[in-house]
């Protein structure tokens, strides 16, 4: 099993979604990643139904070992540095002024292990005005600007998962690769800071270059009207997009795929500006079309003739699919601490190699006395 970041460990303090994602994009990459919890109920994220293994708490934490440690304490602060000591990157998530309280700082750990490249994600950054605020997704997704691209005027509400806290575990673990990569020529470590603020403004940069080039401010149906997307309901309650693109060949297939031959002379379809500035009367044309008949129908007629789409799955519905079998996008761990743990695995492969195995994440304290005793061990070899 392709695992290159094998011989690399990672000591993690992640709580909630950044930090933890970070780490588990690392570990998917064969790292071994610590993590590192307080004894009073580890990663508050843990908490679910009076337990301390939530969906969510699974859902960035697999492929993980865990071990109990208050920093506060002198004994635990002890065998958190011995851990350090051996240490390729430390992560954590926590707001400016923590990390002094837990004596986990930048300053402190890299003077222990100047190799140490030390991630550090905040919410707004560790200086400025904003410093301080608290940060959670939604306030991340609306300070970049780009929640205003996904709510309906109409219908204004938070809609989707949690993505600025998952995309900023994305930036996080980009910085660290190229940290690491780094110090194979320096020999010397990083400290490698994103916060939410930066990283969604970077993933919001399509609007950004609008708005510099333009001068334009997109809105939540900029792109789909430029991109020719349309989301219709079939007959039997089902959904199905489609991403129309420029090719005048989508839109003749899909003519013949609707049964209206004459649709192109229509003046709102009569060209990619027409259908851009005409948007809505495109949609209420087809719409009613769409709504005659089953969405497997459709999904019949339109690959037969080469139209872009897929039906709105819904989770239960992607992994059932023909090639979502085939790609084998669902692994599990068999000996899970609940019974089979179940997920998605890691998409990248190497040299066609998919990296098929995972561990279930870990309960609270998992591993102390492995890891203790690892420590223990290193502090007598000293």
């Amino acid at each position: 099993m392709a695992k290159p970041l094998a011989d690399v460990t990672v000591v993690e303090m992640g709580t909630f979604i950044t930090g933890p994602a970070a780490g588990m994009l690392l570990a998917d990459l064969g790292a071994d990643v610590i993590k590192v919890e307080r004894p009073d109920g580890g990663d508050p994220f843990r908490a679910f139904n009076g337990g301390l293994y939530s969906p969510h708490f699974q859902t960035y934490n697999r492929n993980k070992r865990s071990i109990t440690l208050d920093t506060r304490s002198a004994d635990d602060l002890a065998s958190f540095d011995r851990l350090i000591e051996t240490a390729d990157i430390f992560i954590q998530n926590f707001r400016p002024g923590v990390v002094e309280k837990l004596h986990v700082d930048p300053a402190r750990l890299r003077a222990i292990n100047p190799r140490l490249i030390y991630l550090s994600i905040s919410g707004f950054g560790a200086t400025g005005p904003d410093r301080d605020r608290p940060a959670f997704d939604t306030v991340a997704q609306a300070a970049s600007g780009f929640l205003r691209l996904l709510v309906n005027p109409a219908n204004p509400r938070v809609v989707g998962p949690a993505l600025a806290d998952a995309i900023t575990g994305f930036y996080g673990a980009y910085g660290v690769l190229a940290a690491l990569h780094e110090r194979e020529t320096t020999g010397k470590g990083r400290l490698v800071e994103v916060s939410m603020l930066e990283a969604m403004a970077h993933f919001n940069l399509d609007d950004f270059t609008h708005y510099f080039s333009e001068g334009e401010v997109m809105g939540p149906y900029s792109r789909p009207n430029v991109s020719q997307s349309y989301v219709f309901q079939c007959s039997d309650g089902g959904w199905i997009a489609l991403h129309m693109s420029s090719p005048p060949k989508f839109w003749e297939n899909l003519a013949e795929a609707v049964g209206e031959p004459g649709m192109l002379a229509r003046a709102e379809f009569a060209s990619r500006t027409a259908r851009i500035a005409n948007y809505e009367k495109v949609a209420a044309f087809l719409a009613p079309i769409f709504a005659s008949r089953p969405r497997a129908d459709w999904c019949a007629t339109l690959e037969r003739l080469e139209v872009p789409h897929s039906p709105v799955y819904s989770a239960p519905e992607v992994i059932e699919t023909e090639q979502a079998r085939h790609l084998q996008l669902c692994v599990e761990d068999s000996a899970g601490p609940h019974g089979t743990f179940r997920t998605i695995r890691s998409p990248v492969s190497f040299d066609g190699e998919r990296m098929m195995t995972v561990s279930a994440p870990p309960t609270l304290g998992q591993h102390n006395d492995t890891l203790a005793g690892h420590a223990e061990k290193a502090a007598a070899a000293e």
